[in-house]
């Protein structure tokens, strides 16, 4: 039997007793050594590191991505639609022309007509390929003549609107194609510059009713036109009352509060939105002053210098259009403006009956 027992039994260490052992719940103990290779093993090989950055042994060039996006934008160039709205004679085309630096109004392609006020609102684009030192852009421009020219002006904005949507829509189609092109052209409108009247008194009913449809679909933009028929004191009473008409009736003009990414891009809007409505003045001639060449208006006072800020605010204007938002301008226009007309229009077209 004892022998019997030794075989069935495995053999105990020294000191051991035949008395039954108590198991425990715990893991028998390892040695430290032992614990780190095991923990090192046990780390899937696809499980990432936190938000910490992982530390390079050397150089590998993922900055020269950035040459490579540079590069491929300037062979392709790219697109920049832009809209114009206001009255007749708050100098459009010329603001345009200033933006640009050159004959990109309506006015400059079709010289010697006659300029007539339509009796409805009518739409007409131009599209020009401004090149800047090897960087290509296909502009856009839209103008409005017509708008609130007339005794009744109820329901002008219909066409601008529908303008607008038939954009959305042209894309769209050219979205859902089974086979579609590697590059859609993009005839979206990617900012709307809404031109007021520089009165010195409240928004009129006109410019608010626009304004709340059309801050909906694209990016609103409000400019005070020819401010330089008021006095530094009447425009920023001016300014301020506009400010406060926009938040009364709750218009959410470009750049919106709701769309801003981070605390830096918060803290340079805030800044923007203190200033809106910019207080602009166009003009696209030149004069000497000082020995420099400046585009101005001249009066019998002087000459107002638009690229002045101490003049006007058309350069902030300029910044916000064309070197600092120009991109967020299509962004927003694709990821928001447009995806909400493409989620409404697919909902109607899968709606049954």
């Amino acid at each position: 039997r004892g022998a019997q027992a030794h075989r069935l039994c495995p053999p105990r260490g020294a000191g051991s007793s035949l008395e039954p052992e108590e198991r425990s719940m715990e893991p028998p103990a390892v040695p430290e050594e032992a614990e780190e290779e095991e923990e090192e093993e046990a780390v899937p090989l696809s499980v990432a590191p936190g938000p910490v950055g992982c530390q390079l042994f050397g150089y590998v060039g993922i900055e020269a991505v950035l040459d490579q996006m540079k590069i491929k934008t300037m062979k392709t160039g790219f697109e920049f639609n832009i809209m114009v709205v206001g009255q007749s004679g708050l100098g459009k085309s010329t603001m345009v022309n200033t933006l640009f630096k050159s004959k990109v109004s309506r006015k400059s392609s079709q010289p010697g007509q006659e300029e007539r006020i339509p009796k409805t609102v009518q739409l007409q684009s131009i599209t020009h390929v401004i090149e800047e030192k090897g960087v290509k852009m296909k502009l856009t421009v839209t103008d409005t003549p017509g708008f609130g020219d007339q005794i009744n002006n109820e329901n002008c904005w219909d066409p601008i609107i529908k303008y607008i949507n038939e954009q959305y829509e042209r894309y769209l189609r050219e979205e859902i194609l089974i086979t579609r092109k590697r590059k859609i052209p993009d005839t979206r409108v990617h900012g709307c510059v809404y031109f007021v009247p520089p009165t010195g008194h409240w928004l009129r009913p006109l410019d608010l009713e626009f304004m709340r449809r059309l801050s909906k679909i694209v990016n609103v933009v409000p400019v005070i036109a020819k401010a330089d028929t008021l006095t530094l004191e009447e425009r920023a009473e001016f300014k301020q009352r506009i400010q406060e008409d926009l938040k009364t009736h709750a218009i959410s003009v470009y750049p919106q509060e709701d769309f801003d990414q981070d605390p830096e891009d918060r803290a340079l809007n805030d800044r923007i939105r203190e200033k809106i409505p910019f207080a602009v003045v166009g003009a696209d001639q030149e004069h000497q002053v000082n020995g420099k060449r400046v585009l101005g208006r001249k009066t019998k006072w002087g000459i107002i210098e638009v690229e002045n800020p101490a003049h006007c605010e058309f350069p902030l204007l300029r910044d916000l259009l064309i070197r600092s938002h120009l991109q967020d301008l299509k962004d927003i226009t694709h990821n928001v403006h447009y995806e909400s007309y493409r989620v409404r229009r697919l909902n109607e077209s899968n709606r049954p009956g």
